[in-house]
């Protein structure tokens, strides 16, 4: 496990598509993190917001250069770790399956089903390493799911709690009949990043949650014909602005 005697975080924040910066992070220093697992997808940034220390990290680089397939996930997760963070906010870019998760609408869900494959999902994969199973019959931290509904009311901002999460290989967007699938094996909502990250967290004994940001109604369950990914940045953008907003309430609390 990594270790360090840097002054510990407060709260790290994954940030998904759209969310590349973390808007009035104030006194930034940025940390290249070598890992036994490769490079992160970008620097980690640590600054001060709402008289907190926070690290961010730009879970598809900066530029938004990595696919979902490609992103390093257990070096993402190391990096934070060793820095000493020992709380992350993972935000993610979703499509709404359930009917009252549609566009800009914001979750906090509390389960998850797994679709990716071919992905490097344990720092168990490594010859030498000691093969843990943890319990993830609860993917998420409840207490920190807790205290992310919390500060969303707290700053008036409508959330949805709980829902499961289906994660998907990517990066092109799911069939109908895919998304008619998942329906029935009872995800409510679809993105491509939620796993493994989840369960390396788990594995690093780190708190973990996850605010989903829907960007779209998927396949099949919207009006819309064909997805426009304009439209799915538009409302992306709108969710994203709420962010800030909920985490300073929560760093606040």
């Amino acid at each position: 496990m990594p270790h360090s005697n840097r002054t510990p975080i407060d709260l790290a924040v994954i940030g998904g598509s759209g969310l590349y910066n973390f808007p009035g992070l104030e006194n930034t220093a940025r940390h290249v993190v070598d890992t036994p697992y490769g490079a992160a997808s970008g620097d980690v940034v640590l600054g001060d917001f709402a008289g907190k220390r926070v690290a961010f990290l730009a879970r598809h680089g900066e530029s938004h250069t990595l696919p979902p397939h490609r992103v390093n996930y257990r070096a993402n997760l190391w990096a934070l770790h060793s820095l000493g963070a020992r709380r992350v906010i993972g935000v993610n870019a979703v499509g709404g399956i359930r009917g009252d998760m549609g566009p800009r609408v914001i979750v906090v869900p509390d389960q998850l089903i797994d679709y990716t494959h071919g992905r490097y999902t344990s720092y168990c994969d490594v010859d030498g390493a000691e093969v843990k199973h943890i319990d993830f019959s609860e993917p998420y931290t409840e207490s920190l799911r807790l205290q992310l509904l919390a500060a969303a009311r707290a700053a008036g901002i409508a959330v949805i709690g709980g829902g499961c999460y289906g994660a998907t290989q990517g990066p092109r967007l799911e069939t109908r009949a895919e998304i008619a699938r998942m329906k029935r094996d009872g995800c409510d909502l679809v993105g491509m990043t939620g796993m493994p990250e989840a369960a390396l967290a788990r594995e690093l004994a780190l708190e973990y949650a996850c605010l989903a940001l829907v960007a779209n109604f998927a396949a099949g369950c919207g009006d819309e014909a064909e997805i426009s990914i304009e439209e799915i940045f538009a409302h992306l953008a709108a969710a994203t602005a709420e962010v800030p907003r909920i985490l300073a309430a929560m760093l606040k609390s």
